[in-house]
């Protein structure tokens, strides 16, 4: 059987077959085009950019640190400058073993062994330390996170561990000012140094030395807690800021803004060289109104008399009435600002925190108070000229004692070396600083003889002493200024309540020892036991009339005084105490003018002022401080003040004041100069010659011999 051809033609498609054949293609076409679209925009219209984000995921850009503004005088002198200085670093990536930051070791750090013989080398190289202590480091970690650690290592890997802890690719700094011959012996020596750089840094020079040390303020790296506060803004781990004084208060204008160094890594995050940076721009400059001659001249009278009157410390002020302006002022004990920012040696900090050394960091200017003895009386005769309780004309016969009326005789309180004066008036009393006449000043401005009826705030003394400012900041551009306490009921009730609250170890006392009192019958005043913070809640006519001469709880800081003498100098009016007067760029344009302006006015009689001033006047020309300014050229309006208080072991002792203004003249501006001298003694004697030495360097270019004064009276 034969079988027939076979038909080879292909059947025709059916229209379902085509209309299939035709969406599969189409889509197909479709997304060949999206694809190609694709790799079109991402090789032609987006390839600049990508090609950036490569290369940015190998260069890593380091900081670097810009140098700080200089703080300058008024006349333009450095009081803090930034010096470029030589120094060695070492690039721990470079090293003959990089050291870099770990991840999930014991140590993030790891210091290894094939370096140590490089920074052995080197370190006796540069005469430092190859013996190991306690290096304590901080590793910052994602999202302010921190850690702690403290190893043993000698001082150049340590320093190479703080600097990788901070900023792993970073220079760690060894030792600046060194001298050329031993960078001329690295750089010949490349191959036994790998990894050690000649690099230029900057440090802080401080002029003045000890002087205005704690106005100047301290340095040291921002702590996690600071990083994105307000004062810190922008500023990253690692980094130089201001802590303290000015150089905390403007950190704002003296940080400056940082360059950068690119250092290129691999994929794996190892060195490769360095790329392109941006160099850093100082801060801009901060223009004081002090006078650096007469800071260095206020800290050395300050000093001699602390040495000459067995003092503990003290401090000084001196500025202009009128804006308040601040001229110098100083604290002491002091210290060597360049010993502690940015970094602090074992020695000098066990220095500062030794309580035998007193407390140097303690700005006492604006955070040291203390009673202020009879500096205070002029408040006490502006409350009672201006409520009416006293008059000018009036007299008060002084027989040397004050008495209560029906108290006995051993309650009775007397004038500084049982003197009598017999009868006197305001003036007089002012001139030779009469006890007496202030203590019945006292009694008669008690609010009333009947404490269950008195107002919590007190009587008209405590209303005038607020007013000029006691007990509230006086608002001075510098961190940490103390508010000092003016005696009045509602202050003893919270000294009170502070006492109970420490006897039963609760509230603020939490978890501190309990200390038992045993009460009188009332149950308002203690008898034996307690903390000793008070021993009774009542206020009495004894109170006022001790807070009238500046004693008992009153508690001034000598800006506060400064300021209260301002007023009288000024004819009423409270100013704001301020260092800084402008920041300026690095040509000298000016940024900002700082001119805080006066806060208010006390509208005090002027015929009352007047007599006040008179009374001052003549307290130097032939009253307590006759001795000691009384032959000075200018017209010196100034009252002393001895304030006297029991010390740690109940032992009674005095601590010096001096107040003073000179009104301006045809050739100086006015000047108001307030000094304190801690169990310096009396007013005269430690005080008011700081003062003269003061006013001789601002009239006349020159302090003359520190002589101390030989007046003892209050």
């Amino acid at each position: 059987m034969m079988l027939g051809p076979i038909d080879e033609r292909t059947p025709p498609m059916t229209p379902q077959l085509a209309l299939r054949v035709a969406i599969v293609g189409g889509v197909a076409l479709v997304l060949f085009a999206v694809i190609f679209f694709r790799l079109w925009f991402l090789q032609v219209l987006s390839g600049s950019r990508y090609v950036a984000a490569a290369q940015s995921n190998v260069v890593q850009h380091i900081p670097v640190a810009a140098p700080r503004g200089e703080i300058v005088d008024a006349n333009g002198i450095p009081i803090a400058e930034s010096i470029r200085v030589p120094s060695v670093q070492i690039a721990p990536r470079s090293l003959p073993v990089p050291v870099t930051l770990t991840a999930g070791g014991r140590l993030p750090v790891a210091i290894p062994n094939g370096d140590l013989s490089l920074f052995d080398r080197l370190s006796r190289l540069l005469g430092i330390s190859t013996r190991p202590h306690a290096c304590r480091y901080t590793t910052y970690w994602a999202a302010n996170r921190h850690t702690n650690y403290k190893v043993q290592l000698a001082t150049v890997p340590c320093d190479v561990a703080k600097s990788v802890s901070q900023s792993p690719f970073a220079n760690a700094t060894i030792r600046t000012n060194v001298p050329t011959y031993i960078q001329d012996y690295i750089a010949e020596r490349t191959t036994e140094f790998k990894g050690v750089l000649s690099q230029d840094t900057y440090l802080r020079r401080y002029p003045l030395g000890a002087a205005g040390a704690q106005m100047l303020g301290t340095l040291s790296q921002i702590t996690p807690q600071e990083i994105n506060t307000k004062p810190y803004q922008g500023i990253q781990s690692g980094n130089l800021v201001g802590q303290s004084g000015l150089e905390g208060q403007y950190n704002w204008a003296l940080q400056g803004t940082n360059g950068t160094e690119g250092v290129k890594v691999n994929s794996q995050g190892q060195f490769e060289g360095y790329a392109r940076g941006r160099s850093p721009i100082q801060g801009d400059t901060l223009k004081l109104s002090l006078s650096a001659p007469l800071e260095q001249v206020g800290q050395t009278a300050l000093q001699d008399s602390i040495i000459a009157n067995h003092g503990i410390g003290g401090a000084f002020v001196a500025m202009d009435p009128q804006n308040g302006q601040i001229y110098a002022m100083g604290s002491a004990p002091s210290y060597n600002p360049a010993k502690v920012s940015p970094t602090l040696s074992a020695g000098e900090w066990n220095y500062l925190r030794n309580p035998a050394s007193n407390y140097p960091l303690v700005d006492r200017a604006i955070d040291g108070v203390g009673p202020d003895g009879s500096t205070f009386k002029v408040i006490t005769a502006t409350a009672a000229l201006q409520t009416g309780v006293w008059g000018l004309n009036q007299i008060y016969d002084d027989t040397g004692a004050f008495c209560f009326p029906h108290a006995p005789a051993s309650q009775c309180k007397h004038n500084a070396g049982f003197v009598h004066y017999g009868p006197i008036g305001l003036q007089f009393a002012i001139q030779d600083s009469v006890d007496t006449f202030f203590y019945n000043l006292g009694n008669l401005l008690n609010y009333h003889p009947i404490p269950a009826y008195a107002h919590p705030n007190g009587g008209a003394l405590q209303q005038w002493a607020a007013k000029f400012g006691i007990g509230r900041p006086t608002g001075v551009d510098l961190p940490g200024e103390a508010s000092g306490s003016m005696a009045s009921p509602k202050y003893f009730q919270g000294l009170w309540k502070l006492e109970r609250q420490c006897e039963r170890a609760v509230g603020p006392y939490k978890g501190h020892p309990k200390h038992p009192a045993v009460l009188n019958v009332y149950g308002n005043a203690i008898t034996s036991g307690g903390c000793g913070i008070a021993d009774t809640n009542l206020w009495t006519a004894g109170d006022n009339v001790n807070a009238a001469v500046g004693q008992g709880d009153v508690q001034v800081t000598p800006m506060q005084l400064a300021v209260v003498y301002s007023a009288i100098a000024n004819g009423g009016y409270i100013v704001t105490p301020h260092v800084a007067q402008q920041v300026q760029t690095l040509n000298g344009s000016v940024l900002k003018q700082i001119d805080p302006g006066k806060k208010r006015f006390l509208n005090i009689n002027p015929v009352y002022l007047n007599a006040i001033r008179a009374g001052l006047r003549q307290a130097v020309t032939s009253g307590t401080s006759a001795d000691t300014l009384g032959s000075f050229p200018q017209q010196v309006y100034g009252k002393t003040g001895t304030a006297q208080y029991f010390n740690a072991l109940n032992q009674e002792t005095d601590s010096a004041w001096y107040a003073c203004y000179v009104p301006a003249s045809a050739t100086s501006k006015p000047i108001v100069v307030v000094v304190w001298v801690q169990h310096g003694g009396f007013g005269d004697v430690a005080a008011a010659p700081v003062a003269r030495q003061i006013l001789g360097q601002w009239f006349y270019g020159k302090p003359g011999k520190f002589q101390v004064g030989a007046n003892k009276t209050l």
